[in-house]
């Protein structure tokens, strides 16, 4: 088990990796929907260009992606985008999410530009009609990741005294609690939809895992054990099960853009696993939670090479 670097986590796990200009052909990115009663995949928006990470829209019009520094609405029925206003905040990254209440969108973004700008990322929010950014953390860097279901908190992972962990605060502002304390990697940390538990990824075990624990930081269980490199959990709101983002081959403890990758279901219930589809993705696929408020349907991206 070792632990990530400054630069390596920058590369892999916090801005878009594309490759395409080393291989000279422009990017695709393509905002998908895919139903579990259907099993089907249906394509929302494709762009010759890079946007990432959908969440979906409170009132089941609209999935919020960032693109270009930007948050960006983007309509189910027409696919036409408008951009979603963040006030001075225009170095947004792909850790960005609605409130259960669907009144409110947290965000990070980093308040220095440059190469080493990821060190200032900050978490803010701003309500859903956009507007002026409210600062929540003090600390940088910090990237958001999850809200808890009464609003209160938020979940995030941070880079203190040399280690990504993961960390809660309230949505106010304040004190924040460490929750992880493993000398690798931990990332990605969601509620669960009845609040009691949080779940997050990490390399503790050795690889990368999804975990689960309670909202103290108590009794941590690691729910996959596998050959994939496991990313994401995002629960559904029934709580029934959580869909998450698997490489097919091992990355350690990093997060790539345009790998070969498998969108998985993880049962609660019996703790079974299926994979729903594959395609070309990683980093910016699923970053953050992008289930339908039904629960039906989720959104994701997929890239590919023109």
């Amino acid at each position: 088990m070792k632990t990530i670097s400054l630069n390596l986590f920058f590369l892999l796990c916090l801005l878009p990796l594309l490759p395409a200009a080393a291989q000279d052909r422009p990017l695709v990115s393509t905002l998908e929907i895919f139903d579990l009663e259907t099993g089907t995949r249906t394509r929302v928006l494709e762009e010759n260009d890079h946007f990432e990470a959908p969440n979906w829209g409170p009132d089941d019009r609209w999935l919020l992606i960032n693109q270009h520094g930007k948050l960006v609405k983007v309509y189910l029925d027409d696919g036409r985008k408008e951009p979603f206003d963040t006030g001075f905040a225009d170095r947004c990254n792909n850790d960005h999410g609605i409130s259960a209440d669907g009144k409110t969108v947290a965000f990070s973004h980093n308040l220095e530009g440059g190469p080493d700008g990821w060190l200032t990322s900050c978490i803010f929010t701003v309500p859903i009609t956009g507007g002026t950014p409210t600062r929540v953390t003090s600390l940088t860097p910090s990237f958001w990741h999850g809200w808890s279901p009464d609003g209160g908190l938020l979940a995030y992972t941070a880079l203190r005294d040399g280690n990504f962990d993961v960390y809660v605060t309230p949505v106010a502002g304040g004190i924040e609690t460490r929750l992880t304390d493993d000398p690798g990697l931990d990332d990605g940390p969601t509620f669960a939809a009845d609040g009691n538990h949080i779940f997050y990824n990490s390399v503790a075990s050795g690889s990368m895992e999804i975990w689960r624990m309670h909202l103290d930081g108590s009794n941590k269980e690691q729910l996959t054990d596998d050959r994939y490199s496991n990313w994401f959990a995002q629960p559904s709101p029934d709580g029934r099960h959580f869909v998450f983002i698997s490489y097919l081959t091992d990355q350690g403890d990093g997060h790539p853009a345009m790998k070969e990758v498998v969108l998985r279901l993880y049962d609660l219930r019996d703790h079974s696993v299926r994979v729903l589809c594959g395609f070309t993705g990683g980093q910016g696929s699923i970053n953050v939670p992008s289930w339908s408020p039904d629960g039906k349907r989720f959104a994701f991206v997929s890239y590919r090479y023109q």
